[in-house]
């Protein structure tokens, strides 16, 4: 892991496109504003690992194919 210091209205960049600023410190807080392209997703980690954990239980179902097959069945 790469550990940088910055202070107040400094920034880091990520590649070309990616830079983080530090907007403010308060005590033990630390506020980051992040300017990235918009197909970049942008999570807090625990949000993150949130979709993380329903995409992999979303793709553990198990689903009835005759089940499926009737729901994408034209109505006639």
């Amino acid at each position: 892991m790469l550990v940088l210091t910055r202070k107040k209205g400094q920034s880091i960049m990520i590649g070309d496109d990616i830079e983080l600023t530090i907007i403010e410190t308060e005590g033990e807080t630390v506020k980051v504003g992040i300017s990235a392209p918009k197909e970049v997703q942008v999570y807090r980690s625990e949000v993150y690992e949130s979709i993380k954990l329903s995409n992999q239980e979303a793709a553990n179902l198990k689903v009835d194919p005759t089940k499926l097959q009737a729901l994408f069945q034209k109505k006639t």
